[in-house]
């Protein structure tokens, strides 16, 4: 059991407490971030477009799974990393979609990852450049975000 003394110290401590708290300004933390689970273009859009014209076109040297595989799941060199189906199965365009989404900007489409690193003059990439603005790929990927 505390003794008066005791008692008189805790509820002043916490008088106190209150009292400054209750003085302090309010912290804007700004605008709430968008949910990164929010930026979700069109599915049937990578499936048919994104995926066939930009991320696995048929000429290897466009490519980003192709050539030298950076970014096959395998056996890529970075963090972007999709799967290519083995042998006669199909394209895990769910999966691969789930892993493409981490590298977009829905504010900015132009400045997401997934742009900015294989366009010329924007971001060095270890792959080199593989298309330039204004390109058929550029407005592929561009169109995905307004279907």
């Amino acid at each position: 059991m505390l003794s008066l003394r005791s008692r008189f110290l805790v509820v002043s401590v916490a008088a106190l407490a209150a009292a400054l708290l209750a003085g302090c300004p309010t912290v804007d933390l700004g605008d709430t971030p968008p949910d990164p689970g929010q930026c979700r273009p069109d599915f049937a859009y990578f499936q048919t477009v994104v995926w066939d014209q930009y991320i696995a076109p048929a000429d290897a040297e466009l490519s980003c799974v192709d050539a030298v595989g950076c970014h096959r799941d395998g056996d890529g060199r970075s963090g972007f990393r999709v799967a290519l189906p083995a042998g006669d199965a199909p394209v895990d365009y769910r999966g691969n979609y789930d892993r493409v989404v981490f590298f977009l900007n829905c504010n900015d489409p132009a400045s997401s990852r997934l742009l900015t690193k294989p366009i010329s003059g924007v971001i060095d990439h270890a792959g080199g450049d593989l298309f330039g603005p204004g390109s058929e790929a550029e407005a592929a990927f561009l169109d995905w975000f307004s279907q």
